[in-house]
């Protein structure tokens, strides 16, 4: 079963694609309900790379969910696209349940022009015959992620736009001399 969402990020798609290959991007939009430690040596990096990142979930901060593979590959397509894809698997406890586990976040300018952020994100999940009860579950968990997501966008910024009054408009000359 699939978990789909779409909307416009309040923020430019460069500031987008760094926020959705951020470890503390993650965690945060699954917070409170997901507590998501990492299971390597050094812990979690600062961006996602390529390949797999073995973690430890909690329901909550309390409740033990198992550890899962979180398995990650990017794509650039020719089109201007971006996409973070976890083929990953829950290994031990209820994440271990999906027997199916697809997720893929796209990236791309608003089509409107805006200088905004389309983001797609889709999940499919198979449990088998707890597939209806995984995919609501998800589905309900996906609808916080994405508000998350939405709220968090502005503050993604890498360079702040200057002000009219912040006396900001090219070189510093102090800088530059």
């Amino acid at each position: 079963m699939r978990v789909l969402l779409k909307f416009v990020l309040d923020t430019d798609p460069d500031a987008a694609w760094r926020a959705i290959r951020s470890p503390a991007v993650f965690r945060e939009v699954s917070s409170p309900f997901l507590k998501i430690r990492s299971l390597s040596a050094d812990g979690f990096p600062t961006i996602w790379q390529q390949g797999q990142h073995p973690v430890e979930i909690e329901g909550g901060g309390l409740i033990p969910l198992g550890k899962q593979i979180i398995r990650l590959s990017f794509l650039e397509r020719p089109d201007g696209v971006r996409i973070v894809r976890d083929s990953g698997r829950g290994v031990s406890g209820a994440v271990a349940i999906p027997t199916t586990w697809d997720h893929q976040m796209a990236i791309s300018p608003d089509p409107a022009g805006t200088g905004k952020t389309l983001y797609r994100d889709r999940l499919i999940i198979g449990a088998g015959a707890l597939t209806p009860a995984a995919w609501y579950g998800m589905w309900v968990f996906w609808q916080w992620r994405g508000a998350r997501l939405r709220q968090l966008a502005p503050s993604w910024a890498f360079d702040p736009e200057p002000t009219p009054d912040s006396g900001v408009e090219g070189v510093d000359p102090d800088i530059a001399a």
